[in-house]
């Protein structure tokens, strides 16, 4: 008999969930809050998941009390007998604690896929990891997923001349390529030196923009420092235009002041993060019809491949 799927949404993501179930033409499963006066919550589901397939969907940005109710529902799914328990994850927090960059910190992303583990899931669905290498920190199968495949029809849309791709710095390098690669066209790379955390102290251009219309492609956006301050440089080495797409909208601090102020076109963002208040400026693309598809497909058994562009 063919295990039945539930979908479920935390509080953080129902916005996005609703659109997922949709696409794959299901009711939401009903589950219920419950907060203490104490600031304590507890997750219940109000329907039997006994033997099913559950895709559990929930981003983890701020504050920490989305990956903790994320934790709840799954540890809840567990005792409650599921069958498989997917975690669709497609803001993915703690992903920039990747490493030991520097003495006697913690390596967040390894701690949160720990966490996951222990309480019970059996898959994770994701989106645009900070790095790729991530997904060797759990010992159950990911579906790394990736903007690419709504990003560059976009681009391609919008039919510019001269176009260039371009990283924001030397980590986005590699996406930047598979985006240039796809598109059959020219790269640059942004250079940056920080001396405190969500501050550039300094940034340069390796590559030619004049003349060019600029696309910078980033995994996520958080205070906006570094994407309008390329914008800037790129205008100033003679750049006829310049567009910033990112997946992850995390928009904190004067981010959307910047982005208001900044010589950017627009900024393409996705919808694994809300936003927090509108902008003429910011083009949000859903991320719900590709979740949708690449749930069919896992509970099918069935390729992911076919959703990669690049």
């Amino acid at each position: 008999m063919d295990n039945p799927v539930k979908i479920f949404s935390g509080s953080a993501s129902r916005y996005l969930a609703e659109q997922i179930a949709a696409g794959y033409g299901k009711e939401l499963g009903k589950v219920s809050f419950i907060r203490f006066s104490d600031g304590e919550f507890q997750t219940a589901f109000e329907e039997s998941v006994r033997g099913s397939d559950m895709f559990i969907i929930q981003s983890t940005f701020p504050p920490t009390e989305n990956l903790f109710e994320l934790l709840l529902m799954i540890d809840a799914a567990k005792r409650a007998s599921a069958r498989q328990i997917i975690a669709v994850i497609p803001y993915m927090g703690f992903a920039r604690q990747d490493r030991k960059d520097q003495p006697r910190v913690a390596i967040g992303a390894k701690l949160v896929a720990n966490l996951l583990q222990a309480a019970g899931a059996t898959r994770i669905m994701t989106m645009d990891l900070h790095a790729d290498q991530i997904q060797g920190f759990f010992d159950v199968p990911v579906d790394h997923l990736y903007s690419s495949s709504i990003f560059i029809p976009y681009i391609q849309s919008l039919n510019l001349p001269e176009l260039t791709i371009a990283a924001p710095d030397m980590g986005g390098s590699k996406r930047a390529n598979a985006y240039s690669k796809y598109l059959g066209a020219n790269m640059a790379i942004c250079y940056k030196e920080r001396k405190v955390h969500n501050q550039v102290e300094r940034m340069a251009l390796i590559g030619d923009v004049a003349g060019k219309n600029v696309v910078l492609i980033d995994d996520l956006i958080d205070t906006a420092g570094t994407i309008t301050l390329a914008a800037d440089m790129m205008l100033e080495r003679g750049a006829l235009s310049v567009r910033a797409f990112c997946t992850h909208p995390v928009l904190s601090g004067k981010a959307y002041e910047r982005i208001e102020n900044s010589n950017l076109t627009e900024l393409v963002v996705t919808d694994t993060i809300p936003l927090r208040q509108e902008s003429p400026k910011i083009k949000v693309l859903s991320v719900a019809g590709l979740f949708a598809d690449v749930v069919s497909k896992v509970h099918n058994y069935e390729s992911i491949s076919s959703t990669f562009i690049c």
